[in-house]
């Protein structure tokens, strides 16, 4: 009599054995780097849709029903196209799932879709959460896009958010990431010695207000498009003002404003980790951090010449300012065990546009003189 099936994320090698299976399917063939180290990356269809508000499939309804209900135009993908911001779009992706019974999923937006501002999340037909693939779901995926600060321009196949796969029910502790930080340096500091990690409801991060001249960067509220196929492109200063370090290290974040901050702490995730954000915790403080919140296997290892990366922070305060104060915890960061080492870490020869950041705006624009 054999046990339960152990639980856990699905490395790349396993995603990939569900392409093949047809358990994750698409209209046009999956390319070879979609899939990362513990998660696909997921394309735009060929149409968005201008929608009145955002929604979830409720009840009887279908995304497709509540479409037509509150659509409002339809947005032709096939070439370029504007998403404004401040506007709701419903776009139906190229990737379909016809999932085991055991196998669910989780999504969130690619690292450089937060670091512009731009909201997104999946939804299933079946789904009645953001981002939740229901276990052995079987359908369409479709992503509500939000561009908050600035408009964007996107075609088919661009690719904002990324799904990695779940067997079983796993359930991270911080028993378990207690005991893999008595095993490995999960943080460094700036002065590249071994930190001792703060865990509670996972590993806490803090915020760098002090280790160089500019220490973020606010958005500007009128700026150019971002065409998302345009890497390495756009002046900085065209689309963020940069924050400069002053006496008393603190910052305070206006209601609403968008900025770009830096963990003082240097992460690392094990090849057996994947890891994930908290995007919000009333209990630090009444703000938002890192709408992109995941982190591959082998984030902050590199080939042995990397004492951790430094987690870049998208930050938006609510309803009133906010003092931060530098060294100030603002997020937790919670580690999820793999159910084997990927092929491929992230990093290793797959393109990774951050593994060795520090404060560092998104890949569309180029890298700013500090100071």
């Amino acid at each position: 009599m054999t046990g339960p099936e152990p639980a856990g994320v699905l490395p790349s090698q396993s995603l990939e054995a569900l392409i093949a299976s047809g358990a994750i399917r698409a209209r046009n063939p999956i390319l070879p780097e979609q899939v990362q180290p513990s998660s696909i990356d997921l394309r735009l269809g060929s149409e968005a849709y201008r929608v009145r508000a955002s929604f979830l499939a409720t009840g009887t309804d279908t995304v497709t029903s509540k479409l037509e209900k509150y659509r409002l135009h339809t947005i032709d993908l096939s070439r370029p196209a504007v998403l404004e911001k401040g506007c709701v779009y419903m776009v139906p992706l190229q990737e379909e799932l016809n999932l085991p019974a055991a196998i669910s999923g989780r999504a969130n937006p690619k690292s450089s879709t937060g670091r512009i501002d731009v909201f997104t999340r999946l939804i299933t037909d079946e789904g009645r959460r953001f981002e939740i693939v229901p276990p052995g779901y079987k359908g369409r995926l479709y992503a509500e896009v939000v561009p908050r600060t600035f408009s964007i321009v996107v075609r088919q196949g661009d690719r904002l958010s990324q799904l990695r796969l779940f067997q079983g029910e796993y359930m991270p502790t911080d028993v378990v990431l207690r005991a893999l930080g008595d095993e490995e340096a999960l943080i460094y500091l700036p002065d590249l010695s071994r930190g001792e990690p703060m865990i509670q409801n996972g590993l806490r991060l803090s915020v760098d207000l002090s280790d160089a001249p500019v220490i973020g960067f606010k958005a500007r509220k009128h700026a150019p498009l971002i065409d998302l196929a345009r890497i390495n492109h756009y002046d900085p200063a065209d689309f963020f003002d940069s924050i400069h370090r002053n006496e008393s290290r603190t910052l305070i974040l206006d209601p609403e404003d968008f900025y770009i901050l830096a963990s003082r702490e240097k992460v690392r995730i094990p090849a057996m980790y994947a890891a994930e954000m908290v995007p919000f915790d009333p209990t630090i403080g009444e703000f938002r951090i890192h709408y992109a919140g995941f982190f591959d296997p082998g984030f902050g290892y590199g080939h042995g010449e990397i004492h951790g990366t430094r987690a870049v922070l998208e930050v938006r305060s609510h309803e009133v300012p906010f003092i931060l104060e530098d060294g100030q915890a603002v997020a937790s960061l919670v580690y999820e065990k793999l159910l084997e080492r990927p092929k491929v870490l992230y990093g290793e020869g797959i393109g990774s546009s951050y593994q060795h950041q520090g404060l560092k705006l998104s890949k569309h624009f180029r890298t700013p003189a500090h100071g």
